[in-house]
């Protein structure tokens, strides 16, 4: 069992989560239950899977929610484009996490590769 606090790839999701909550808290009342919400469900799940996936028995339960996790970081990126598509998002605030994400599933599908 790994402890999800330890886990870097945790430490950096959950950090990209709270940037998603701010930067979403300007986007128009009308995506209040749309986008707004589809970005913050997604971006919750994927450190709650890697957390709930550090408590099961086995690492091959284990990177089945790392497997979640990373489906969640790129439906997260596509909610991202589609907010910059939609000009919700400035090309200057979408990039930067847009870079950090794709760090994040990298580093994700590693650690899941290095699991025995």
């Amino acid at each position: 069992m790994h402890r999800f606090k330890d886990l870097e790839i945790w430490k950096r999701v959950r950090l990209l989560c709270s940037q998603i909550y701010s930067i979403t808290s300007s986007f128009p009342a009308s995506e209040k239950f749309g986008l707004t919400n589809q970005l913050r469900r997604a971006s919750v799940s994927i450190p709650s899977n890697i957390a709930e996936g550090c408590a099961r028995n086995s690492n091959k339960e284990f990177k089945r929610y790392l497997e979640f996790a990373i489906g969640s970081m790129y439906e997260l990126e596509t909610q991202l484009l589609i907010s910059g598509d939609i000009n919700y998002l400035q090309t200057k605030d979408l990039e930067p996490l847009l870079k950090s994400l794709d760090a994040m599933i990298k580093m994700t599908s590693k650690f899941k590769s290095s699991l025995k």
